[in-house]
């Protein structure tokens, strides 16, 4: 689990969110969903991962059919995928080769960024996806403010409290659904 400890709920007058306070590090803007929007027709488990692209927010199910809600930066246009996968690896602050396109559109990019470094992009944890090259990971300093929108290569990009919540709650094999 987090280190950090629920303190306080309140509900939010917008959608009928409860929004989670905590004590010491706050999360950036983690919210509990009474549902999860986009997914109807889906047969979606307790454990799943629901990646909202329109929204730009993953939900982690929950087993009350509630589901924990994190701002993310998804895929940029042509980038973003839709579907299932699975997590199939999980990392703290792992290093980082920059995928064959990546390296094609910025070439003075380093072929390998070591974990921990400031400039890494998959920040302080990296969960990878069955899928070629795609991960839902942390971010930079700098790379806070593309959250909320679409600015990745196809990875699912958090703010490092948020992957780390998310990190600590889920294990390998999690089902992923990425939906509009």
């Amino acid at each position: 689990m987090s280190s950090f400890a629920f303190k306080a709920f309140r509900v939010s007058p917008i959608v009928g969110l409860v929004v989670c306070l905590s004590a010491g590090a706050a999360l950036a803007n983690v919210t509990v969903a009474k549902t999860v929007p986009g997914i109807a027709g889906e047969n979606v488990a307790p454990g799943t991962i629901v990646i909202s692209q329109s929204q730009r927010r993953i939900y982690l199910t929950q087993e009350n059919g509630t589901a924990i809600s994190y701002p993310v930066a998804i895929g940029k246009s042509g980038k973003a995928w839709l579907g299932w996968s699975r997590v199939n690896g999980k990392y703290v602050q792992p290093a980082w080769s920059p995928p064959a396109e990546v390296k094609h559109d910025n070439p003075r990019m380093p072929a390998l960024i070591p974990g921990g470094a400031p400039n890494n992009p998959m920040g302080a944890r990296a969960m990878t996806l069955d899928r070629s090259e795609i991960a839902i990971h942390g971010s930079t300093v700098s790379m806070r403010k593309s959250i909320g929108t679409a600015a990745s290569y196809g990875c699912i990009r958090m703010y490092n409290e948020d992957v780390i919540d998310l990190y600590d709650r889920v294990g390998v094999g999690a089902p992923v659904l990425a939906v509009r």
